[in-house]
C-alpha cells in the first residue's frame, strides 16, 4: 500500500489529496514512466494510472510491504473481499538485521574454511 499526495485543481484552487491504494504494475524506469494503482470506493474499485515525474505528485510514501508472487497483479480485479487482501510483510527491526548480518558472516566464515580444509586435504594426497 503506498499513500499518494496528489495535487487536483478543483474550481481553479490547489488542494492536496491523498490517494491510498495497492499497486498494480509499475513501468520501466524512464523519464516517462508510471503505475497503476488500484483502490476499492464505495465498493467499486478503481485503477489510476500515476505518471512518476509529473508535477501533480507531492510526494510518495510507502506504507506497507506485501508478499506476492507476481510482477503484476492484475489477478486483483477479480477477487472481493478478505480474497483481495495481500499478505503483509514486517519490516525487520535494527536487532534483527544485525543478527541476520551476523549469522550470514559466520557462515561465509565457515564456508571459506571448509574449502580451505579441502584443499588441504587434497594436497596432502
Amino acid at each position: 500500500m503506498a499513500d499518494k499526495q496528489v495535487v487536483t485543481k478543483p474550481a481553479g484552487r490547489a488542494l492536496l489529496a491523498a490517494v491510498e491504494s495497492a499497486q498494480l504494475r509499475k513501468d520501466v524506469p524512464e523519464l516517462r514512466s508510471g503505475d497503476t494503482v488500484r483502490r476499492i470506493t464505495n465498493n467499486i474499485g478503481v485503477e489510476r494510472t500515476f505518471l512518476l515525474h509529473s508535477p501533480r505528485i507531492e510526494k510518495i510514501e510507502v506504507l506497507r510491504h506485501a508478499r506476492v508472487r507476481r510482477k503484476q497483479l492484475y489477478y486483483l480485479r477479480g477477487l472481493t473481499g478478505k480474497a483481495a487482501r495481500l499478505k503483509e510483510v514486517r519490516p525487520l527491526s535494527a536487532k534483527q538485521l544485525a543478527a541476520k548480518a551476523t549469522a550470514a558472516a559466520n557462515a561465509a566464515a565457515a564456508k571459506t574454511a571448509a574449502a580451505n580444509v579441502a584443499t588441504e586435504a587434497s594436497g596432502n594426497e
